[in-house]
């Protein structure tokens, strides 16, 4: 498991909630957490992280949506497609900072 990825994978989820989080298969999984601006949508996400090598292709993320119903109970509803893409990258890039400051170091 590439070490950048998996920083700036606990990073960029630093406000979920871990669930189980596995550094040598590479995989992070979070507890549904529902931001306090939107108490009525609650989140998960699956991460695994799929190389040794700091790549683009090197994490896939998958995000879970709920929307609370008139009677109280939890219901998947749609994401965003961008979403899923808006994450990854934003643990790539996080990643590729991580490498940089190691290299100035």
């Amino acid at each position: 498991v590439n070490a950048f990825l998996w920083r700036a994978t606990l990073d960029v989820l630093s406000s979920w909630p871990l669930f189980s989080a596995d550094p040598f298969g590479g995989v992070i999984l979070t507890d549904w957490y529902a931001p306090p601006q939107t108490p009525n949508e609650r989140f998960k996400f699956n991460v695994f992280i799929l190389d040794r090598v700091l790549r683009a292709d090197g994490v896939r993320v998958s995000i879970f949506k709920q929307i609370k119903n008139s009677e109280g109970e939890w219901q998947q509803a749609a994401l965003q497609t961008e979403t899923q893409m808006l994450v990854e990258n934003s643990i790539l890039t996080r990643a590729q900072q991580f490498r940089t400051e190691s290299l100035q170091q």
